[in-house]
């Protein structure tokens, strides 16, 4: 499957799922030229196809493709400039994960394990309008060790490795403020003790040899 074939896929799953909504959204992936496949602007996520997908380079440039590039590309090659080991970028409008944002709360808490491990603290980055260079600098505080972003009042932005990856990424994000927020109708989430975070890394990277950018736990 080529990478524009896999990016369709990728869009019509975050349709799918409702991470978005009509126009919202935009999904990139970065090419073995270290240009960007990106969806352009104004095409719902679950009618995608090969033709929506422009190719940009990293001053935004569109190098092939027909129609607009997203006005926030800005937002992804600013991830793939920051980060070289990025190679997928997904901004979404996820329903639970955006509630947070709008509520002005990121998930850093220590609460479910597997998400400590996979997904890291979630954080809130401050308010800027869409498509704005002011947007891009929200994330300056946590690029470089985050993999997960909720942007204030707007919604979520996640990185991956691959496409799979970042969509995976999303998938975690959403599934866990769900999650929170239903505990909270319980009566709140309850935090996992430093102690036991400090013993569940000490098992992952003696068992898994994954050793987290504390940075990203802590």
């Amino acid at each position: 499957m080529s990478l524009i074939d896999e990016l369709v896929q990728f869009c019509r799953k975050v349709y799918e799922n409702k991470f978005v909504s009509a126009y919202d959204g935009n999904i990139s992936v970065r090419n073995s030229a270290n240009t960007f496949w990106i969806t352009r602007l104004g095409v719902c996520k679950g009618e995608v196809t090969a033709d929506d997908i422009l190719e940009i380079d990293v001053n935004g440039k569109v190098l092939n493709g027909t129609g607009k590039v997203s006005t926030e590309n800005k937002l992804h090659l600013y991830a793939y400039e920051k980060r070289p080991e990025v190679n997928a970028v997904i901004h979404c409008h996820p329903i639970y994960a955006s509630a947070f944002a709008v509520f002005g709360e990121g998930l850093t808490k220590h609460i479910l394990p597997e998400v400590i491990l996979t997904l890291g603290k979630v954080p809130l980055c401050e308010y800027a309008t869409p498509s704005t260079d002011e947007l891009t600098k929200t994330l300056e505080p946590h690029i470089n060790y985050s993999w997960a972003f909720l942007l204030r009042n707007h919604g979520a932005v996640t990185l991956g490795r691959d496409l799979k990856d970042a969509y995976y990424k999303l998938e975690k994000l959403e599934h866990t403020a769900k999650i929170i927020f239903l505990a909270r109708l319980l009566g709140g989430e309850k935090e996992l003790h430093i102690e036991k975070v400090q013993e569940l890394l000490k098992i992952s990277k003696e068992t898994y040899s994954i050793d987290q950018d504390l940075r990203n736990i802590f």
